[in-house]
């Protein structure tokens, strides 16, 4: 690292960086508080490339949203309705299967499937949706659900506790959870922008459990609204926090607040600007040193952007996505998709090696096709 170009402010944190040890939630502030993107980029990139070479990643998957019918209200959310709404959806079972196989013929390798906490969706109806993704193919990935829905199912729907509601879905066919439902970790704030949600204790909780049991999961965190730097850093500790005790997410990705369609007390917030949006991917990949990924969700920020992120500590792009309807909803303009073709031309463009990944971000093309959606071990993610 060429500490020339580093603000003395800043060089004791790349020390500490380079020499492999940990940074403190003191030391976060100060680089959240910096202005030196260039060194923020510099140092993320240290640990960026230690963990993950030259390589970026991207995976081939398809979104499904099966309903945006929901019993909260949270304030950051045009997503959300309720079944009287003129902008309410509910999809058929059927609909999603024919989905999901048409995309299946495009060589998809993931399903991503989350919705609201319908009020009326029995618990057959969602075993049912997974056994049916399950027998269309057995290599597919299933990664659905955030920990809010699998609350929603265990206290209102299933009736079991959420230990035995995470293994009868992982029997119908969950491969992994998703991260979504985190916002930002502190009471207040959840207090004000999406208040009856859980709480962060109970989306840990949730997590943790999943781990135990043998599953993985990404995290995530909505930033650029009314939360402190403070609270980002606490919501990071918190993460650094659970990992360090279950080894169990496989990657971290934050999400810029979209306030274009907003209400409340977020109606008035301006969208996270460029600068805000790479200085806090490269503090994320700075401080959350034991989470090996970094992904930089293009349909918050942009292809352009995310291409860009590629060196400020992400390592992987995100995916294909073939339509999204929750960050579109509120308002984003990005396309509702990307092929390959453009993600790894992205990617090129950065001077980064373009590399399909699993929905673990294992390297496809270093697997043999009946071993690259597999669970994996503990040595795998550590090495990963």
């Amino acid at each position: 690292m060429n500490y020339s170009l580093i603000s003395k402010e800043l060089r004791p944190i790349a020390e500490k960086v380079e020499a492999g040890q940990r940074i403190s939630e003191t030391d976060a502030l100060t680089l959240y508080r910096s202005s030196d993107l260039n060194a923020l980029g510099m140092i993320a990139n240290v640990l960026r490339e230690r963990k993950n070479g030259n390589y970026a990643t991207y995976i081939h998957n398809r979104y499904i949203n099966y309903s945006n019918v929901c019993i909260l209200s949270c304030q950051f959310c045009a997503f959300a309705a309720k079944k009287r709404d003129a902008h309410a959806f509910e999809y058929a079972i059927d609909e999603i299967i024919g989905a999901v196989r048409d995309a299946l013929s495009l060589g998809i390798t993931e399903v991503h499937m989350v919705g609201g906490l319908h009020p009326t969706l029995k618990k057959e109806w969602y075993l049912e949706l997974l056994r049916r993704l399950r027998a269309l193919d057995p290599d597919l990935h299933i990664k659905a659900f955030t920990a809010i829905e699998v609350r929603h199912f265990a206290e209102r729907i299933f009736r079991m506790s959420i230990r035995e509601t995470l293994g009868t879905l992982r029997e119908a066919g969950l491969g992994s959870i998703t991260g979504g439902g985190a916002e930002i970790f502190d009471p207040i704030v959840r207090d004000k922008i999406c208040r009856g949600k859980e709480t962060a204790a109970e989306w840990l909780d949730v997590h943790r459990t999943w781990h135990q049991i043998g599953g993985r999961s990404t995290c995530t965190m909505l930033y650029g609204h009314i939360e402190t730097l403070a609270q980002r850093v606490d919501h990071l500790r918190q993460l650094r926090e659970l990992q360090d005790e279950t080894a169990g997410f496989t990657g971290f990705i934050p999400f810029a607040f979209e306030p274009s369609r907003s209400l409340g007390i977020l109606a008035h917030i301006k969208r996270a600007s460029a600068f805000e949006q790479l200085r806090n991917l490269a503090v994320s990949r700075i401080y959350l040193d034991n989470i090996d990924h970094l992904t930089a969700y293009w349909v918050s920020l942009g292809l352009p952007l995310a291409q860009v992120s590629l060196s400020y500590g992400v390592d992987d792009l995100h995916g294909t996505i073939l339509e999204e309807k929750i960050f579109h909803m509120a308002g984003a303009t990005t396309p509702q998709q990307q092929t390959v073709a453009t993600l790894e031309h992205a990617i090129r463009e950065a001077h980064r090696e373009p590399v399909q990944r699993d929905s673990y971000y294992r390297h496809i093309s270093q697997r043999s096709t009946t071993d690259k959606r597999t669970a994996p071990t503990r040595a795998e993610l550590a090495c990963a």
